[in-house]
């Protein structure tokens, strides 16, 4: 299985902290945010993973990352993303680089404090997709999963809810078999002008190929001032302890 981590957007949630530097390059206590995701992947057994990045900051991925020994990588490799396409379409990017292979993808601002080894290893040879889900008290706010009565067939996405049919949001960490990137070019770009993750995701749903996995630990996505502050606490309390 090979591994994505998509860390492209302009970060304007961000401002003015944005202005001189990719979000995903900014510092979440002891270490740039797109650190987290990169070791999610990497503890999990995949070690040869592809940072999708864009703008004008990208070169300076190359600069922290390097090669991706701070890692333990086998290989790392990146991909330019021509201005905002949305996340299925940065995606896209990285097709040579899975080739055959499965995939994780993982969204860089997002910190997953889970070890996911079990998950990767189970869906090793996997037949379609896998979405992970966090419990959330704001379940409005997110993508939300909508079960069957049994509470375990996924009967639909559905996006910032007025009524949640439940609070297991989406997070940005999925995993693809190799049919993502046909599925990527029969897309129609949404209301945004974006190919939307959730649209993806659904189309694998209507195949009857779309399964979830729930995360225990913290989740935080880092993309506004105060989850990022919010992060930054959550790292500082924990090497106290």
């Amino acid at each position: 299985m090979k591994g994505i981590v998509l860390a492209g957007g302009l970060g304007t949630r961000l401002r003015p902290l944005t202005y001189a530097t990719n979000k995903h390059l900014l510092p979440v206590f002891d270490k740039p945010m797109v650190y987290y995701p990169i070791q999610s992947l990497a503890q999990a057994g995949i070690t040869d993973i592809m940072v999708v990045t864009g703008g004008q900051h990208a070169g300076d991925f190359i600069k922290v990352l390097k090669n991706g020994e701070d890692f333990g990588l086998e290989r790392l490799s990146y991909a330019y993303q021509e201005g905002e396409g949305g996340i299925a379409d940065a995606l896209a990017m990285a097709e040579t680089f899975v080739g055959g292979d499965s995939c994780a993808v993982v969204l860089g601002d997002n910190i997953i404090a889970d070890d996911i080894t079990t998950a990767v290893s189970h869906y090793n040879d996997l037949d379609g997709a896998v979405i992970f889900t966090k419990e959330v008290d704001d379940p409005e706010r997110f993508g939300v999963i909508k079960f069957d009565d049994t509470g375990t067939i996924i009967e639909d996405i559905i996006e910032k809810p007025t009524n949640p049919p439940s609070n297991e949001a989406v997070i940005g960490l999925y995993m693809y078999d190799n049919t993502v990137f046909d599925k990527i070019r029969s897309l129609a770009p949404s209301q945004r002008g974006e190919l939307e993750v959730t649209d993806l995701n659904k189309m694998y749903l209507g195949d009857g190929k779309l399964d979830s996995c729930k995360i225990r630990g913290t989740w935080i996505d880092c993309g506004t001032p105060e989850s990022l502050a919010r992060a930054t606490f959550k790292f500082y309390e924990d090497a106290k302890e």
